[in-house]
């Protein structure tokens, strides 16, 4: 009984507040209705000239669909992924060119945010062992590789990437990702009883196609139609560079190059970046004169129409 009581003055409750609720939307509703169709522009030129004056117009800035062509330099720092692990440092390479196709385009027709990039890459890549500080042990692959402590070798790559940009002021933010095709056409071995032609040039055992995924960021200033863009970038070769049984048959030994990559690239836009392009002003052109015409043929209907009778 008490709960059927207490349900009783809920509903009555609810049904007394809900048509205050109700009216105070609805007036509220009404007064702001009220509000904008009050809103009246002045009358007089001069006093509207006046508030046009002082209304502030926030012009939105359109990224058009451009493409771009460049160059790039930079450095990386060098070493390999070792299976079983190998002590190394990295070796410092002041040698990253490349030239570079940079195409941006709208997703869905609205979203000025995506592109890709695609060129190709001279770079130097390699290793270099280094020496226990206890033991005074030099790590060493075996095999045909006895005695290397270093190797450097020359590489040309063809990275294709997805290049994400979003621009604010003279400047923008860049975000790159995707993959690498490689080739290693020249090596150079140096260490202790080297094989000379290890020493200078591949052997059976090497592999000298590479692939792998490359990625990063940075950031980039903009004077059009010239931009300067700062990159940072981590590359992984997923070619190994030597065949896995090149030791034993038995016990496998597997070596991936990475590589971090800072570079400075200045890239010139092909074609425009904001504002109407040439064939936009081509097209609005046509309109305007097919638009004229359209009048024009209408004119003299028009007159004719208007003339007053006799």
């Amino acid at each position: 009984m008490m709960k059927l009581l207490l349900i009783k003055n809920i509903l009555v409750a609810a049904a007394v507040i809900a048509p205050a609720l109700a009216y105070g939307q609805a007036k509220s509703a009404q007064d702001t209705v009220r509000t904008v169709t009050e809103f009246v522009l002045p009358s007089d030129s001069d006093s509207l000239a006046a508030y046009l004056d002082s209304v502030e117009v926030k012009k939105k800035i359109i990224i058009n669909d451009y493409s771009m062509i460049g160059v790039q330099y930079g450095m990386s720092m060098s070493q390999v992924m070792w299976n079983p692990s190998m002590r190394q440092k990295s070796l410092f390479f002041p040698y990253n060119f490349g030239i570079f196709y940079t195409r941006y385009g709208k997703m869905f027709g609205y979203m000025p945010y995506f592109g890709f990039q695609a060129g190709i890459v001279y770079a130097k890549e390699g290793y270099s062992f280094k020496q226990d500080k206890d033991t005074e042990v030099w790590p060493d692959l075996g095999g045909p590789y006895t005695g290397v402590r270093q190797a450097v070798m020359d590489v040309l790559e063809i990275p294709v990437l997805a290049h994400l940009h979003v621009d604010f002021w003279k400047m923008k933010l860049l975000v790159n990702i995707g993959f690498f095709a490689g080739y290693r056409f020249n090596i150079e071995r140096t260490g202790e009883g080297v094989r000379p032609d290890v020493a200078n040039g591949f052997i059976d055992t090497d592999k000298r196609f590479d692939y792998g995924i490359k990625g990063g960021g940075g950031f980039a200033f903009i004077f059009d139609p010239v931009e300067i863009h700062f990159t940072a970038m981590y590359k992984y070769s997923m070619g190994a560079l030597h065949q896995p049984d090149f030791y034993s048959n038995y016990y496998y030994r597997y070596s991936y190059p990475s590589n971090i990559i800072f570079s400075v690239g200045v890239h010139f836009q092909l074609t425009k970046r904001i504002g109407s392009t040439r064939h936009q002003l081509r097209r609005e052109a046509k309109e305007q004169a097919g638009l004229i015409r359209s009048l024009d043929e209408n004119t003299p209907e028009l007159e004719a129409s208007q003339t007053p009778r006799q």
